[in-house]
């Protein structure tokens, strides 16, 4: 069995939960956020597995960096898995629409699924679901809350 590693990160958006499995970014949790990943007693806590996955994030907070180059691998369904490919294309200080994401995955009525892959991103930040915006405009649903949305497009935008 693959162990799976964990540590906590300070951010401006709160404490984030950071997991990793061989290797691989699997997990960034905000608190408060509703899908939420509970430490398991399995898992083994480590900083040291993390360094580049927080200098990388510490960089972006501090609007050094526009791009990751850390190995991710989420897991979800093929539809969510095709949604988390097209934010990851969504540019840095740029926002889309969940119709617009709809469309780029050849599935213009799926504007709601899109909203619900789009709520169970694994890697918020990293696939940038906070750079999804309303039709109209407005900051609508994600997990980390409204104020760390504004708060992420807000720090992109500088």
């Amino acid at each position: 069995m693959t162990p799976v590693y964990y540590t906590q990160l300070e951010s401006p958006v709160g404490t984030l939960l950071l997991t990793l499995e061989d290797e691989q970014l699997t997990n960034i949790c905000m608190p408060n956020q509703k899908r939420t990943v509970k430490v398991q007693p399995d898992w083994i806590h480590s900083d040291r597995h993390f360094r580049t996955v927080a200098r990388q994030l510490e960089d972006y907070f501090r609007g050094n960096r526009r791009t990751f180059d850390i190995p991710v691998r989420p897991q979800g369904t093929d539809f969510q898995m095709a949604v988390w490919q097209q934010l990851s294309k969504i540019p840095y200080g740029e926002t889309a629409t969940y119709g617009a994401i709809a469309q780029r995955i050849d599935n213009p009525k799926a504007v709601r699924a899109v909203g619900l892959a789009n709520g169970r991103n694994p890697l918020p930040i990293v696939i940038p679901c906070h750079r999804v915006i309303g039709a109209n405009g407005q900051l609508t649903g994600f997990g980390g809350g409204l104020k760390n949305k504004a708060l992420l497009l807000k720090i992109e935008r500088s």
